[in-house]
């Protein structure tokens, strides 16, 4: 599979958690979020953009904080206009954004951005709850325990 989400090339860091069978690298993760991520999934004031050619839409926080759950890190935010951050995943010294082709051919800064909290991104209730379903719809594909 011809990868384009940013990092691509370095994201083969081995997963911390064996929750997920078949699940060892982010490029594994990515193959199988590519069939998970919905409208559903995507953020609610993104939905209206959402398609099947644009899958990563709006899933930044819930895929970064699904990445680190699997392979541990920290997840950072670039700052956008309006206020919010696209999240993204720092594994050791890798760097990568299995969301990142949302922004077409736009460049990302992927350098001195502040570390993001699931705590603080979880107060907004819709987004804790689209971030347990694709855990859900993670651990059934893969065959993990719900």
């Amino acid at each position: 599979m011809a990868y384009r989400f940013y990092g691509w090339q370095d994201a083969v860091v081995p997963a911390i958690s064996g929750e997920y069978k078949g699940i060892t690298t982010p490029r594994d993760l990515y193959d199988v979020l590519s069939g998970i991520w919905c409208e559903y999934t995507c953020a609610p004031r993104l939905r209206d953009g959402w398609s099947p050619e644009n899958r990563t839409l709006g899933q930044c926080s819930i895929t970064a904080f699904l990445v680190q759950d699997i392979f541990g890190g920290k997840v950072y935010g670039i700052l956008r206009d309006g206020g919010n951050y696209h999240c993204y995943n720092v594994v050791g010294d890798v760097v990568f954004d299995l969301t990142s082709e949302q922004f077409g051919d736009e460049i990302l800064d992927y350098r001195d951005n502040p570390e993001q909290f699931r705590e603080v991104h979880f107060e907004k209730e819709e987004k804790r709850l689209r971030y347990e379903y694709l855990k859900d719809r993670l651990k059934e594909v893969t065959g993990g325990k719900t």
